[in-house]
């Protein structure tokens, strides 16, 4: 969608949702949308509904996964700049390149710098995967003898697991008594505004 009075009239239902995680009532929708009558609001709701950004549900207007959807501008490079490109590019919703299964998914806040040559710095946010059959290798968030933690899972020469940091300045832990693993960390993601 281009910059439209449509794009300003999304725009400002996303940010009415931001602010009060609800969408507004009919009665409602003209002063969000700024409009005056109820037949600009059937008209701005019908086309964002052709668009796929809303539903009726219940007979209320609601929002649609493409609702919570964000441009993808394209892949930037880390290294060299290179031109920038003209062409048309996808939404995506967050949640469906993080999460496979609602039902199993899991966020947890990580803390500290054990895990930072993995790239989980302190303030990330893990995002876990439950009930997921862990494997030596993978990075799981595991209760080891009553206190819980981010690492590496992996086996020792023994047959034995133990949990491993990302960071030569930690030694492996070895649990004494009990491992749990909560899950495995199948992503991550940062804020750099805190």
């Amino acid at each position: 969608m281009t910059n439209t009075p449509d794009t300003r009239h999304l725009a400002a239902l996303r940010t009415h949702w931001k602010r009060h995680k609800t969408f507004p009532s009919m009665a409602k929708l003209a002063a969000t949308l700024g409009l005056s009558s109820s037949g600009s609001v059937f008209a701005v709701v019908g086309r964002l509904s052709e668009a796929g950004y809303l539903e009726r549900v219940d007979g209320r207007v609601a929002p649609t996964r493409k609702f919570f959807s964000y441009p993808v501008v394209g892949r930037v490079r880390a290294g060299l700049p290179q031109l920038a490109s003209q062409e048309t590019f996808e939404a995506l919703n967050i949640e469906d390149v993080l999460v496979r299964d609602p039902n199993r998914t899991s966020f947890c806040h990580v803390r500290g710098d054990s895990m930072r040559d993995a790239g989980l710095l302190d303030g990330d946010v893990v995002v876990v995967e439950a009930n997921a059959l862990p494997k030596s290798g993978d990075i799981v968030v595991a209760v080891v003898d009553g206190q819980t933690t981010v690492k590496y899972l992996r086996m020792d020469a023994s047959g034995a697991w133990l949990l491993e940091p990302a960071n030569p300045a930690y030694s492996a832990i070895k649990p004494n008594d009990s491992l749990e693993i909560l899950g495995v960390v199948v992503g991550s993601f940062r804020s750099y505004r805190r």
